[in-house]
């Protein structure tokens, strides 16, 4: 891991280069919605797009000069306004009103200023004369360029949901030449898996820490992740309207909701259905991945007579070796290019399922890292060695409640660094909007 402090210039200069190309994939991202679109909000669950736009520098501002130097706040009413994203699990949705939001001119300011003493406090972390280990070792550069790098991706799936003309069209590279795939099942023999990172590997965040080796029995495993077409034989053969399949708690939602399809399909007249592109509506591609909520995975796989798999046994099949070891990656120790997977801001879209077979794992299965995030039916909770960032107490505590379920792989729209082994991604049950698909597990009897 890159360190500042009593490190070399270079360094330094390491990591200032990593947070400006983060801030400029924010700053791509933001000039992608129309002027009159900033006030929006495309999601009910979450703030509004003016909100986003303050609170990536707000956020580095209170970790960095105010919280880390304890220099004195400029702006401390916009410090606060910024600060904290929501994500109401029962209700309590937002209701404010766009003229709640100062003026997008006085937030661009904010932001300039923001980032100048942001930059000089990494250029000199001792400026206030006490120990600053958490910024001296580059912990939080790495915070930052992360949490903004998230948030790329999270606003990807807000602006998703805003209507087309609100937005300025972008297009994808072609996709290369489909290979045709058989859906099956794949054997995962009993193996160890290990979750979490050391600290002595690198950066990681809380709920990484610390590894933990987990024994994980024989399992069978789909080859490829669920595609809309898969999906669709579902909801035709009623799986929406089967009681049996659904939990309590996902039935209950499923009907208050009004649930009746994936989030991203959009029923036609003929019988027929669209798919919800970025920028455009497009006939539902059939051998794309299925991106619908955790419960609507659960809900599919009961009707295969299979589950989703546990955090553990996405670890062993994406990471193992019929040999017993385990890789970085799924297809080697290398790190992540193109030729292994739909990731990294390359694409809006998912590919065909099966499009990067140079991604595939030790046992052959496909499309474990990039392509659409996939649900486990682990809920989120902390590792043996969990202790909270003290900069950060609540970015995963306030989480481990029982309703947030850990998403493994990455999408699309995922960064490179955030493909890690040791990342665990996480989202409530009935969250429709997010890239995550999934793939099912039958374990054998004893």
């Amino acid at each position: 891991m890159a360190t500042i402090g009593s490190a070399p210039d270079t360094r330094r200069h390491l990591l200032l280069e990593r947070l400006d190309q983060a801030r400029s994939r924010t700053d791509e991202l933001f000039r992608m919605i129309r002027s009159e679109a900033l006030y929006d909000r495309p999601i009910r669950e979450r703030h509004r797009i003016v909100f986003y736009i303050g609170h990536l520098e707000a956020f580095d501002w209170n970790l960095i000069p105010r919280g880390a130097l304890g220099i004195e706040p400029f702006h401390p009413d916009y410090d606060k306004l910024f600060a904290f994203g929501i994500d109401p699990v029962d209700g309590g949705l937002p209701t404010d009103q766009p003229s709640d939001w100062p003026p997008m001119e006085e937030v661009l300011a904010y932001n300039r200023r923001v980032r100048s003493i942001v930059d000089e406090s990494i250029r000199d972390p001792r400026r206030g004369g006490a120990e600053r280990p958490a910024l001296e070792d580059g912990t939080l550069v790495h915070v930052a360029i992360e949490h903004r790098l998230m948030h790329a991706e999270t606003l990807a799936y807000m602006f998703h949901q805003l209507p087309f003309d609100r937005k300025i069209p972008a297009h994808d590279p072609p996709h290369t030449a489909a290979r045709a795939v058989a859906p099956r099942k794949i054997g995962i023999p009993a193996g160890v898996a290990t979750l979490g990172l050391d600290r002595a590997e690198g950066f990681g965040w809380d709920n990484e820490r610390d590894p933990l080796r987990v024994a994980v029995p024989a399992f069978r495993i789909d080859s490829h992740n669920v595609t809309n077409g898969r999906f669709l034989e579902f909801l035709r053969a009623g799986g929406y309207e089967e009681r049996s399949l659904w939990s309590a708690e996902d039935w209950e939602w499923k009907t208050r909701e009004g649930i009746r399809h994936p989030g991203f399909w959009i029923p036609k007249d003929n019988g027929e259905w669209g798919y919800r592109g970025m920028f455009a509506e497009v006939p539902l591609p059939l051998d794309r991945p299925a991106y619908v909520s955790q419960a609507e995975a659960s809900a599919f796989a009961r009707a295969s007579g299979a589950t989703l798999p546990t955090e553990a046994q996405f670890h062993r099949a994406a990471y193992g070796t019929p040999e017993g070891g385990e890789r970085s990656y799924p297809w080697g120790d290398d790190g992540p290019e193109a030729r292994h997977g739909n990731f990294d801001f390359h694409r809006w879209e998912p590919s065909p399922v099966g499009a990067h077979p140079e991604g595939d794992s030790a046992f052959g299965v496909s499309d474990l890292v990039g392509n659409g995030w996939e649900w486990t039916s682990t809920k989120f909770g902390p590792l043996p060695g969990f202790e909270a960032f003290p900069f950060y107490a609540g970015y995963s505590a306030n989480f481990f409640d029982g309703k947030h379920f850990v998403m493994k792989g990455g999408s699309s729209r995922t960064a490179a660094c955030l493909l890690r082994r040791s990342f665990r991604n996480w989202f409530q049950a009935h969250y429709p909007y997010v890239y995550a698909g999934f793939r099912c597990v039958e374990t054998p009897p004893c």
